[in-house]
């Protein structure tokens, strides 16, 4: 049975890979229409995430030559969570299933037919897997892959090898809707939304053009928000190092009493400038663990919106809007 289609895709500074994109798109809902999959009002919803370049511009004139396309445009730029969230929530309850991906042709386009069959099995949400990360360099395969670790040992429930490339039924997206959090990270969020789930494996290809928007800096930083918003346990891992260094201070202060009591009180300045610098160090690491927590709590106490819609361009025209969520 055929399914109301939205294909949700934030851009940022994409001007140069989004011809392509639209193009291939273009050729591709032709093709799932074709097959009986979707219906022939589905559409492609272009979310503009404060782009520098000619993004907008070139969405607004997909949207004038193709009623296919539609088009989002944040107020600001919000992050790429942010933006995939706000196309999400846009096609929540215009559509039967959405599709999110990202702009620059890594994500396999052929793996949407399997998607919409996994939905057609029942699957509310169905995430794609990269078959591997021969297109990574070492360092990003290797440190990727201590991030899914690290996350699974903390008992986040994540796909290992899955970014934003997923199915989400409309059902899923009403569920997701009830979600309110400000730190935003949808690969662990996805999970939390329950139903019926499944993956498709699929072939990651190299960029089409332009740059990749997660360099080292904010890879990081999307991995400090995954595991602060999902996991407890660094604060525990605070507890329990300090148990330990209050043993270990024990047996020093024990050391210490018998090496006076047998005459040997005097102790060399290196191990004493060592205790401090050690000790010292994992004070201040544990504050900024907790710092970070206490970061979250603060953002999520304010309650801003995730992001703020300006304009939106679907069937009925260009929607000047504000939309705040």
């Amino acid at each position: 049975m055929a399914s109301k289609l939205m294909v949700v895709i934030p851009c940022y500074n994409e001007e140069e890979v989004l011809p392509e994109t639209s193009k291939r798109l273009v050729k591709k809902m032709a093709d799932l229409e074709k097959k009986g999959l979707i219906t022939p009002d589905s559409r492609v919803l272009l979310v503009n995430d404060g782009s520098r370049d000619r993004t907008w511009e070139m969405i607004c004139e997909l949207h004038k030559e193709n009623p296919l396309f539609e088009g989002v445009k944040l107020s600001r730029n919000r992050g790429h969570q942010n933006a995939l969230l706000a196309g999400l929530m846009t096609a929540k309850g215009r559509c039967d299933v959405s599709i999110s991906m990202d702009a620059d042709l890594q994500d396999d386009m052929d793996a949407m037919d399997r998607f919409l069959e996994k939905y057609e099995e029942g699957c509310d949400i169905v995430y794609g897997v990269r078959n591997k990360r021969d297109t990574d360099t070492f360092f990003k395969r290797e440190t990727a892959l201590m991030f899914y670790r690290l996350m699974k040992a903390l008992g986040v429930d994540i796909t290992f090898n899955h970014a934003d490339y997923r199915l989400m039924s409309n059902r899923a997206l009403e569920a997701l809707s009830q979600i309110e959090e400000v730190n935003l990270f949808l690969r662990g969020l996805a999970p939390l939304v329950g139903f019926q789930s499944d993956v498709v494996y699929y072939d990651r290809s190299e960029r089409f053009a332009g740059e990749s928007k997660y360099p080292f800096k904010k890879m990081l930083a999307f991995a400090i928000d995954g595991i602060t918003s999902f996991s407890v346990k660094p604060l525990r891992l605070i507890t329990t190092v300090g148990l330990v260094i209050f043993v270990v201070s024990l047996l020093m202060l024990l050391y210490a009493l018998i090496s006076w009591i047998t005459g040997n009180a005097v102790l060399g300045w290196t191990s004493t400038l060592a205790s401090i610098w050690m000790i010292g160090g994992i004070q201040l690491l544990c504050m900024g663990v907790i710092g970070e927590y206490i970061g979250k709590i603060y953002n999520e106490t304010k309650r801003r919106p995730r992001f703020i819609i300006e304009r939106y361009l679907n069937d009925r025209g260009d929607d000047p809007v504000v939309d705040k969520r």
